[in-house]
């Protein structure tokens, strides 16, 4: 039985770029999890690469069909945008092992989904001076740059990763970004191949 090692924090946490690297380290092996969002794509974003791009109307048929694993909804200054996990045969843990990102609310439900055994938790964190500024540099690189959506997002977290609602969920662990990319990305790395080693043995 496979395992999804599943990132999540806050934004500009540097989840996207963690993901890259583990995603590309052959040792650890692992398929990403490529989620849907009905937003509009960001510079540089492909099909399938980042995301599913899908309307609302497809939504709502992946729901009716009961495909949906976990959905979220941002009330955004453009309007609604829904990032969900969709049950499209993509996922086979008798086979593989995942690499997911998203939120803590997504992980939970991932989680539960498919069991805890099944989903591990990897919290990235970064001190919020630094999150902010790498936000704003994100930000200005866009097209058509919205601030004010920025900071709505960073306060939204503020009250998404409160540690009440981290304790609830029980995350105990996280990886601090605030030293280098390179540093935070090792000891993900360090903590999946002991959980890999580990299952293994279980399973021997």
């Amino acid at each position: 039985m496979g395992r999804i090692y599943y990132i999540f924090g806050k934004s500009a946490s540097g989840k996207d770029s963690i993901f890259k690297e583990l995603i590309s380290d052959g040792e650890l092996g692992l398929l990403p999890i490529i989620i849907h969002t009905t937003r509009p794509k960001r510079s540089g974003e492909k099909e399938g690469r980042e995301y599913f791009f899908n309307n609302e109307e497809e939504l709502a048929a992946l729901r009716k069909a009961g495909k949906i694993i976990e959905e979220r909804v941002y009330h955004t200054v453009f309007g609604d945008w829904y990032y969900f996990t969709a049950d499209d045969g993509r996922l086979d843990l008798e086979k593989h092992d995942y690499l997911g990102i998203g939120t803590l609310v997504s992980y939970e439900k991932i989680r539960d989904y498919f069991g805890p055994e099944a989903v591990i938790p990897l919290y990235i964190t970064v001190e919020s001076y630094t999150r902010l500024l790498r936000a704003l540099n994100r930000e200005k690189a866009q097209e058509k740059p919205s601030y004010t959506e920025l900071c709505r997002r960073f306060l939204a977290d503020e009250e998404d990763f409160s540690p009440e609602r981290l304790a609830a969920a029980g995350i105990t662990d996280s990886y601090s970004n605030d030293s280098g990319l390179d540093a935070c990305v090792k000891a993900v790395r360090e903590t999946i191949l002991a959980g890999k080693e580990h299952h293994g043995q279980e399973g021997i």
